[in-house]
């Protein structure tokens, strides 16, 4: 059952907000116990109201709940929930980020870290597998029947049943299957190919690289499948056109692999690999200064901020409260306007951060107290993770609904703690 939640989870999103995971998204036992106090608090004191049922104001609540977890994660990210973080994470550079692009994800406190020379020789690369290309408006030269095959993947096999009518053209039998495939979220993605007169279904993998003990992401065949077979063979499922392979690179000249682009070195580095290197020309990783370091954290923290902003602006035309939201996130901002400006911030406009890098550093740099100096920005992302955390735990505080009953002022008053968790049950409506 977990796993279909997930899929219907992750379905959801990816249709109206962006998804990423972090470590900040694990919590312990603890943690969630508060979290239900806290929703358990809110809501004797909450009015009643009617389920929404607009798809665009549900599509809202969503994912502006999304944006005020991913602003959290990115503050946490920054060393923001730490009383002094924000001002000791460190930033890791990389001198080709066409290369290579890398993210620091060791400890604050370490001592210092020697930079390392990387060659990226081959990127990890994706499965392909291409069908025969048939002339698209012809009859699909197999009898009408149910057929069948067998498609292996993560150490799973997966039979996939279709029919077959009279009449039906290569291309529309491709169409199908495409579907087929697509839907069934396997970790493989299809298409119809087109050339000219002729189409072919291809079939490319989710992931990059090969598992271990493996020659192969992914299999196709109807030789023990469970309906009529001959449509591996017509339609050239079996036929690997890009065979997937495995990241090769080297550290100091020392050569290593990796079965994707994306992977960790010495619980120090976060490594994405964008390229292959020059010949002769490696690249060169290490940690930036701490000034840098402080510079490219500010950045980051109006990044999110003005991610957030722009997400709750988005919905001005559609959602009338979203302009209460929007108030708020500026309001936080304007509190510390003057401030801001003598560091090398200024609030725009339309309520957006804009960052002065160089009048930062220079700041940064003639301070005898860097903390002290820039303790406007830790206030600032300390109000921020509270509005994000407040905005994340009720969502619908910011959606236009019919209030049924007010709560009695003079109690006493019983929760129903999963009043503000509404939007998590629109996620699944349209499913069950």
């Amino acid at each position: 059952m977990s796993a279909v939640s997930d899929a219907i989870y992750n379905n959801y999103l990816t249709t109206y907000s962006p998804m990423s995971i972090t470590k900040y998204d694990t919590h312990k036992k603890s943690e969630l116990r508060d979290v239900y106090k806290s929703i358990v608090k809110m809501n004797k004191e909450s009015p009643w109201f009617l389920p929404v049922t607009s798809k665009e104001t549900q599509a809202f609540a969503v994912n502006i709940k999304e944006g005020a977890r991913m602003l959290h994660n990115n503050i946490a990210q920054l060393g923001g929930l730490d009383e002094n973080g924000l001002f000791d994470k460190k930033s890791a550079y990389s001198t080709d980020e066409d290369v290579a692009k890398v993210t620091y994800i060791g400890s604050d406190k370490a001592e210092e870290v020697d930079d390392f020379q990387l060659e990226v020789k081959n990127l990890a690369s994706h499965q392909e597998n291409l069908g025969e290309f048939l002339y698209s408006n012809e009859e699909v030269d197999l009898p009408p029947d149910t057929y069948s095959f067998d498609l292996s993947i993560n150490d799973m096999n997966y039979e996939f049943q279709f029919a077959i009518s009279e009449g039906e053209t290569n291309r529309d039998v491709q169409g199908r299957l495409a579907k087929l495939i697509n839907n069934s979220s396997i970790g493989i993605r299809a298409s119809v190919i087109e050339s000219g007169d002729r189409s072919s279904l291809k079939m490319t993998s989710d992931t990059e690289g090969l598992p271990a003990g493996k020659d192969a992401i992914f299999s196709v065949s109807d030789s023990r499948t469970s309906k009529a077979s001959g449509t591996v063979d017509y339609f050239g499922l079996d036929y690997t056109s890009k065979a997937a392979a495995n990241a090769s690179f080297s550290i100091n000249g020392e050569d290593k692999t990796a079965s994707t682009n994306h992977f960790t070195i010495g619980k120090l580095f976060e490594v994405q690999l964008n390229g292959v290197s020059p010949e002769g020309e490696p690249v060169t990783i290490g940690l930036k200064t701490d000034i840098e370091s402080l510079s490219d954290n500010i950045n980051n923290l109006a990044a999110g901020y003005n991610e957030f902003l722009r997400a709750a602006a988005s919905y001005l035309d559609t959602q009338s409260r979203s302009k209460a939201l929007l108030s708020e996130l500026n309001g936080i901002a304007n509190r510390f306007g003057d401030s801001f400006s003598s560091l090398g911030l200024s609030i725009q406009d339309d309520g957006l951060i804009q960052v002065n890098s160089e009048k930062l550093k220079s700041t940064a740099l003639s301070s005898e107290d860097v903390a002290q100096t820039f303790n406007t920005i830790k206030v600032f992302s300390n109000a921020l993770l509270k509005k994000s955390d407040a905005v994340s735990l009720n969502p619908m505080e910011y959606v236009d609904k019919k209030v049924v009953a007010y709560k009695n002022p003079n109690g006493p008053n019983y929760a129903s703690p999963y009043m503000t968790s509404a939007y998590s049950g629109m996620m699944f409506n349209g499913y069950c």
